[in-house]
């Protein structure tokens, strides 16, 4: 796969082209997952996410509830999904980072050139073996 091409999967701009005005396409899902996942949070739970990185203590803790009420996978994936993009898009804030996609999935890649699977890490948060909050901490220490 040439450079070019390998860009235009990320979706980040080819060599020598400049990205448009405003976020790259990547991110245009996550983003909406994020914001969806903060709305529903706020009506359903009274809960208030402010994109800190304080405010991941809290979605670790909802995830860890819905954990210990044995709730299925299946009933919460589009929500883990959420609050993995939620985590992602306070990555991205705090780094000056981007959201890259190819094939599906989508990361974060910090100006230090890392990759980072927000996504994944709600799930394994939900599967006993992650965490938002400490994947932001390493993110942006």
């Amino acid at each position: 796969m040439t450079q070019g091409a390998a860009d235009a999967a990320t979706g980040a701009p080819a060599p020598g082209r400049t990205q448009p005005a405003g976020r790259p396409s990547a991110a245009a899902k996550p983003a909406r997952w994020a914001a969806d996942a903060v709305t529903a949070l706020r009506e359903g739970a009274r809960l208030h996410l402010d994109y800190s990185a304080q405010s991941l203590w809290r979605v670790d803790r909802v995830i860890d509830e819905l954990r210990r009420e044995d709730t299925p996978y299946g009933a919460v994936e589009n929500v883990l999904r959420g609050l993995g993009a939620y985590g992602g898009e306070v990555i991205v804030r705090r780094t000056g980072g981007e959201w890259w996609s190819t094939g599906g999935d989508h990361w974060v890649r910090t100006p230090d050139g890392r990759l980072w699977d927000p996504v994944d890490e709600a799930r394994r948060c939900f599967a006993g073996h992650g965490s938002l909050r400490l994947l932001c901490r390493d993110a942006t220490g």
